[in-house]
């Protein structure tokens, strides 16, 4: 289980983080959701032991404060939101980053396996650069699942953390890496994903935390966080709620409009 108490970051004297709590399970997708600026990647570098933070967080039952970065990455990987390489390389060989010192480093085929995960077989040895930028955000999703590819290690959940790991993907794309996170998911392992698409979020999250000005507004299932007057205060829109035919809950964009404060 991941577990997040008073969490606070501050980046010089600007507070970003107030006291924020925050869980996540695994065998569950739990998302980030929130306007821009409220703070939703800032959580998650702090989930993930990038920036300096106060409270507790503990993964799998472990203080990530004391953990060594070894001990993080043998259970946990990470896909930021942008990365940029400064050097040619292959598909291949960015791929390859995941296993350095990944416990599924010895594992054969694995690469091959993981670019034909996220659809991108027979690009291996096509040069990073060249790729538009959905396809080099897939293969740093792959880099990142030969990192953590088997969900369960020794009895131990695995997770994935992903910073919107959709934004550059057309819809096909981005129904497969959301696809991928739920297998990992229903497979044993733990997903934790900031995204913007709020219909996307209800259709696979068991779990959403709602983030507005740095703080929690609310946590839980899809249907207790989509609410009309909850969205739209942290959002500052007016916008209504509707029930997808099947289950979950999804915006109608027509429905939006900008609040009179908003308008200015």
């Amino acid at each position: 289980m991941l577990d997040a108490k008073d969490i606070t970051v501050s980046y010089g004297a600007r507070a970003i983080l107030h006291g924020v709590a925050f869980t996540a399970k695994p065998r569950q997708i739990t998302a980030i959701v929130g306007p821009n600026g409220s703070g939703k990647t800032t959580l998650l570098r702090a989930l993930t032991g990038e920036c300096r933070f106060g409270g507790r967080i503990t993964l799998n039952g472990t203080d990530i404060s004391r953990a060594k970065p070894w001990e993080l990455s043998s259970v946990r990987g990470v896909l930021p939101q942008a990365i940029a390489l400064a050097f040619p390389f292959n598909v291949a060989e960015v791929v390859r980053i995941g296993l350095q010192r990944g416990l599924e480093a010895q594992e054969r085929g694995l690469i091959s396996r993981a670019l034909e995960r996220v659809g991108l077989t027979g690009f291996a040895d096509r040069l990073y650069q060249d790729l538009s930028g959905g396809e080099q955000q897939r293969v740093q999703l792959a880099r990142v699942l030969v990192q953590v590819w088997h969900p369960v290690r020794d009895g131990q959940p695995r997770w994935l953390f992903l910073d919107e790991p959709v934004s550059s993907l057309d819809i096909g794309h981005q129904l497969q890496v959301m696809n991928i996170a739920r297998d990992y998911a229903d497979q044993g392992g733990g997903v934790v994903a900031v995204m913007h698409d709020l219909n996307l979020t209800a259709m696979f999250a068991d779990q959403i935390a709602l983030i507005s000005k740095g703080r929690c507004l609310k946590q839980g299932t899809p249907e207790a966080v989509m609410q009309n007057a909850l969205l739209g205060d942290a959002y500052h829109c007016n916008l209504r709620v509707n029930t997808a035919p099947v289950q979950g809950a999804y915006l109608l964009p027509h429905t939006a409009s900008l609040t009179v404060e908003e308008r200015g």
